[in-house]
């Protein structure tokens, strides 16, 4: 079983990697979409160049394509990447990190089906607060790299994903109806460490811009 990953750089998609070569599948390639629409429907954004160092670390091939990120016309990018991978890397199966969106899964799964490829989707109705946790367990470094919902601000950049952010992630939830795991987009992340890296990507410095309760940070790493 050959594999390409939609790949952010965020946890879903690494800690999906990861599921995947549990599973026995070869992560053949990463394929990532730059999008230029910042509230892209389909493509996560904050620190998506920094997957090139990413991709090193963990040793795997790595596949880019640019969008004008419009709604429906960027799954055309999306296909052409993804057909780039089958032809070059022979993979049958694209690996995706949803959670419980429709509209990303749904769009996904009719491209496969047209270029004859199977769908893994590891994540897929997982129970958010297990899920932090199995982050926590199996040593993925995570911080969050931007926030855009009401209580959160910019405290909550460079947070790591530990037990303190689960406890304040269920008060959230509790109180605001947060999505846990940011599923709404209330939050996004960047892994610095995994079991699939050969080593830890540190930050060299960092950059926070924003208002209100939509705040991000750029990082450069090394």
């Amino acid at each position: 079983m050959k594999a390409a990953v939609l790949f952010s750089g965020g946890k879903d998609s690494c800690y999906s990697a990861y599921l995947a070569r549990k599973k026995g599948y070869e992560i053949s390639c990463l394929i990532s979409v730059f999008s230029e629409n910042k509230e892209s429907y389909m493509f996560h954004t904050p620190s998506i160049s920094k997957v090139k160092q990413q991709a090193k670390v963990m040793e795997i091939p790595l596949l880019t394509k640019k969008t004008k990120g419009k709604k429906e016309e960027e799954l055309k990018d999306l296909e052409k990447v993804i057909l780039k991978a089958k032809k070059k890397f022979k993979i049958d199966t694209i690996v995706t990190g949803a959670i419980c969106s429709v509209y990303q899964a749904s769009r996904i799964k009719k491209i496969c089906d047209k270029l004859n490829l199977k769908c893994f989707n590891p994540l897929w109705h997982k129970n958010e607060i297990k899920y932090l946790e199995e982050l926590i367990k199996n040593k993925f470094k995570i911080i969050i790299t931007a926030v855009a919902a009401y209580p959160l601000n910019k405290s909550w950049l460079g947070r790591k994903i530990d037990k303190k952010f689960i406890s304040d992630a269920k008060e959230l939830q509790k109180k605001y109806e947060i999505h846990p795991a940011g599923e709404g987009g209330e939050f996004e992340t960047f892994v610095l460490n995994c079991p699939l890296f050969k080593k830890e990507l540190k930050i060299k410095n960092q950059k926070i811009s924003g208002e209100k309760n939509s705040w991000k940070i750029e990082i450069k790493i090394i």
